[in-house]
This record gives structure tokens, C-alpha cells and sequence, in this order.
């Protein structure tokens, strides 16, 4: 993508009611105005909250909120300029119950309060194979706990990928520091009983993948 296309973009998600492009010294000093208050001011309702990490072009999170519009979602990525596409179609569709926020994903504990969320989607993740990538890895011990801190206690997150790597190291942490795996499946369009947001909604680049023939995992957990 050119300078001038991202400019474009950057500029046009400063006029979208849905984006929120804080700063980092505004979310790290405790005045970001959301933080326990996503419900009461800016959706509006008491709705269930769920946020996916690492949104890119917003794909997930617009496709989960086209399908429960009684669900408030979340899509965070450091790109803004990617996941303009999802909050352009989320304006074009009047979607109520979508907003993007522009932060990284180490900050999610100044964004959002304590049991604040009910679920967490994390879809295709950089697996940072590298072993000194580890504390990037975004189902690493240190993010889990994070994680947790902001989810309601019966709160799940969703793992999808097209990475074995990451799907396997996943599974090996969460049963070996005693986490509550509810679903795991490593090939999905395979293997039966995967639930149906996990196989009707796919990304641009999933589609690819599925193209040659690349198997996609899913895990579904509760962090103990």
C-alpha cells in the first residue's frame, strides 16, 4: 500500500464515530474515558463485549457483529490503516455494535477494566517462531494473564490459525499450567463439530490458505 493510500485511510478514520486512535501516554496514564465504561458510554448498552486482538482488516470482527447484533465488538490492531476497511463497511452497514481501537495489545489492560469482557477472539496471529519472539507469542503465559484480567471469570478466548506451531505450542501451555481447554481441533474444514462462526467466516488470506489445501485450527479455552 502507497504513503498516499495509508494517509488517505488515516485521514478518513478520523472521521469514523467507531475508531479511537488514543495515545499511548493517554491509555498508560489512566485517562483513556472507556476503560469500564464501554458498556455505559460509548455503546450505550448492557450488551455482552467481545474483542478480537490482532484485527487487521476487521474481517472477524465485522463478520461476528453482522451475526449478533445484540453483542458489542471490539477489533484492536496497531494498523490503522488496515483495519479501515472494517470500520468503513461497519459505517456503510450502520453496525451499531462494532468499534476499532488503534493501540497495541500489551496496553489492553489500560483499555479495558477488570471482568469487563466476555470473550476474546485471537485470528491469525504472527506465531514468532523464533525462540527470543517468544514474548511476542500472543497465547504466551504473561498475555494469558492479561487476558484474564479483563475477562469476566467465565470469559473464553478463541484461538484460530493456519499455523501448527502456534497451535500446538497453545494446547502444550494451556494444559500444562492447568487452563480449561473447552474445544480444540486442528484441521477444521476436516473434522466435524466445529462451531459455525469458526467455518462460515474467513479471512482474505484464510481463503487463500484454504485454496492450497492448508489445514486451520481452532482452540477454544477458559484461563484458570
Amino acid at each position: 500500500m502507497g504513503s498516499k493510500n495509508k494517509l488517505k485511510r488515516f485521514k478518513e478514520n478520523e472521521t469514523f464515530n467507531n475508531v479511537i486512535q488514543p495515545t499511548r501516554e493517554e491509555v498508560v496514564s489512566g485517562s483513556f474515558p472507556y476503560k469500564g465504561k464501554w458498556n455505559s458510554d460509548f455503546f450505550k448498552n448492557n450488551n455482552p463485549i467481545v474483542v478480537e486482538l490482532g484485527c487487521g482488516k476487521g474481517e472477524y470482527t465485522i463478520g461476528l457483529a453482522q451475526r449478533n447484533p445484540n453483542i458489542n465488538y471490539i477489533g484492536i490492531d496497531v494498523k490503522g490503516a488496515r483495519f479501515w476497511r472494517g470500520a468503513k463497511t461497519s459505517q456503510e452497514e450502520n453496525l451499531h455494535n462494532v468499534a476499532f481501537i488503534r493501540t497495541q495489545i500489551e496496553l489492553i489492560t489500560d483499555i479495558f477494566a477488570k471482568n469487563e469482557l466476555d470473550e476474546i477472539w485471537i485470528t491469525f496471529p504472527d506465531p514468532q517462531i523464533k525462540y527470543k519472539r517468544t514474548k511476542h507469542r500472543m497465547t504466551n503465559s504473561d498475555f494469558l494473564q492479561l487476558y484474564k484480567k479483563i475477562l469476566k471469570p467465565n470469559g473464553v478466548v478463541n484461538l484460530k490459525t493456519d499455523s501448527e506451531f502456534m497451535h500446538g505450542y497453545t494446547l502444550g501451555l494451556l494444559h500444562g499450567e492447568g487452563h480449561e481447554v473447552i474445544y480444540a481441533n486442528h484441521n477444521v474444514y476436516k473434522n466435524e463439530g466445529a462451531p459455525s462462526e469458526v467455518i462460515d467466516i474467513q479471512t482474505f488470506y484464510e481463503k487463500q490458505y484454504l485454496e492450497i489445501d492448508k489445514a486451520i485450527t481452532y482452540i477454544k479455552f477458559k484461563i484458570k
